[in-house]
């Protein structure tokens, strides 16, 4: 058993903590070199093993050497997520060189195709030496940044490996709307024949419809707003002597045959008023994206964006990002509720002429 310790004790402390790992060891990522020697050595033991299964432990074939290499992903305005892997040759080749501390570089490449970046925007950000994966803060939305895994060597800089560039989405939602819809106006009346369209991609036919659906599926509230704009005919003014200014038949100073120079005092008075509602977001341009179990397009650079109804009642949005090999999964559920408390509106079809 001592000659087991001692073998155990000339071990890195890396080479210890992956065999505490394949042997089940708990926490041994926050045990000391020494802790880590026991706890194998007692696992070795318990499983009733000897020096030779120790010793087969530590000369088993190594697993395939991975490049170094990290990954950035924004995560929302605000935040990033950066993941990387290091490989033991470059990791021993830094040491040799007196590498210190190891560091991402944030650096703003908006606009630039040389690989440089832009001046006085490069942030260095130290992390743990046995970590893989970090959160960084992101500056400015809206912009493409690129991250750099490297060493610090006092006032010199060991550069491991670049990532590739990702733009961090906006915080607000642009000014430029690209959705298409069927083109509405509040005067028009209902017809037979269907409302010209833009032409939009046939995967995306009804997208925004159908979301709408998804969403209120366990929830169905009373019509307002301008889903009821067009259920009335248009002659239905008629009934109350209306004509195209809005004066009736019967206002003052007016009768049946046309005389009376009067003024007419009745006017028609009218009030519509509806909202949308905008749901954006960015992932990883190859993934995979649903809201509701619907397929949405994402654009080159991953964001996404739509634009669908936003009646009363509740609207549940689940969204889902699947990574390209299926292995990796994030979502978030938003939850909605629109009430009106007062609708005092009508279209102007629906006017009636009212005394003043």
């Amino acid at each position: 058993m001592t000659q087991a310790l001692s073998s155990l004790a000339r071990l890195t402390l890396r080479q210890l903590r992956q065999m505490a790992s394949d042997l089940g060891v708990t926490l041994y990522s926050r045990k000391s070199k020494e802790d880590l020697v026991s706890a194998i050595a007692e696992k070795q033991e318990r499983r009733g093993g000897d020096l030779k299964a120790i010793e087969a432990e530590l000369h088993a074939p190594s697993k395939p050497e991975s490049n170094t290499r990290v990954v950035f992903l924004p995560r929302d305005p605000q935040w990033a997520y950066v993941f990387w892997e290091i490989s033991d040759t470059d990791r021993r080749r830094a040491q040799s060189d007196g590498a210190a501390h190891l560091s991402l570089r944030l650096a703003d490449v908006t606009g630039i195709q040389d690989g440089s970046a832009h001046p006085h925007t490069l942030q260095e950000v130290p992390v743990d030496s046995h970590s893989t994966e970090w959160y960084l803060p992101v500056p400015l939305c809206d912009r493409d940044y690129r991250v750099e895994l490297g060493y610090r060597q006092g006032s010199s800089w060991i550069s491991l490996a670049f990532s590739s560039v990702a733009r961090v989405p906006a915080l607000h939602p642009s000014d430029q709307i690209l959705d298409q819809f069927v083109p509405f106006s509040l005067d028009a009346t209902p017809v037979a024949e269907p409302l010209p369209v833009a032409p939009i991609e046939p995967s995306d036919s009804g997208l925004h419809e159908r979301l709408y659906q998804s969403a209120t599926t366990h929830f169905r509230s009373r019509r307002v707003g301008s889903e009821v704009l067009h259920e009335r005919d248009r002659n239905e003014a008629d009934q109350y002597g209306l004509n195209a200014s809005g004066a009736g038949l019967w206002a003052s100073g007016r009768n049946e045959s046309g005389l009376g120079g009067v003024a007419p005092r009745q006017r028609a008075f009218w009030l519509v008023a509806d909202a949308e509602l905008i749901v954006y977001g960015a992932t990883d341009p190859s993934a995979r994206l649903t809201i509701g179990g619907e397929d949405v397009p994402l654009s080159s650079d991953g964001t996404f964006r739509i634009q669908v109804p936003f009646r009363d009642g509740e609207q549940v949005y689940a969204i889902e990002a699947t990574a390209a090999d299926g292995e990796q999964k994030r979502n978030i559920t938003l939850n909605f509720e629109r009430v009106t408390p007062e609708d005092n509106s009508n279209p102007a079809s629906e006017a009636k002429a009212e005394w003043f």
